[in-house]
């Protein structure tokens, strides 16, 4: 099968499930069927991974997080492991999609390890994020900030 018609079936899928809301599994079932027929759609992964984050199934949003990585290391032409990734690898502060994409991936997996409560793998992801774009174009700290919020002060301790 062609891959323009693998894409149009997989976005047959998506167009033809439930709502999210209303009917959870059968719109999994529609992603899952999407992902079959798609596997490496740029876009059928992005709705994946849409699905699935705002569905709050961390575990199975972090595998379209690496793929979107993947596919965009891919496009960037830069190492496939995030870790081995500088920043004078890719124009990561330019208003460019894939830079922006790419970006936004690794913290969406930040987020996605962070909920499950993998810290170590969260603020991994987190730092290399900060590293590629210390402008934080795309808000990183505020996980940061987030996820290490600042101890407070105990009132009745008088030391």
């Amino acid at each position: 099968m062609r891959l323009e018609d693998r894409a149009s079936e997989a976005f047959a899928h998506l167009a033809n499930a439930p709502g999210a809301r209303s009917d959870p599994e059968g719109t999994a079932r529609a992603v899952e069927a999407a992902l079959e027929a798609a596997p490496d759609d740029l876009n059928i992964r992005l709705g994946a991974y849409r699905f699935y984050f705002y569905a709050h199934r961390f575990a199975e949003a972090i595998p379209q997080a690496e793929a979107i990585l993947a596919q965009t290391a891919r496009r960037l032409n830069i190492p496939a492991d995030w870790r081995a990734v500088g920043p004078a690898d890719a124009a990561f502060s330019a208003p460019e999609t894939a830079p922006g994409l790419y970006l936004q991936a690794l913290i969406a997996l930040a987020y996605c390890h962070m909920r499950l409560g993998d810290m170590t793998r969260g603020w991994a992801c987190l730092d290399k994020a900060l590293t590629l774009d210390p402008t934080d174009r795309f808000a990183a700290y505020r996980l940061v900030r987030a996820a290490d919020p600042p101890a407070e002060e105990d009132e009745d301790d008088p030391a």
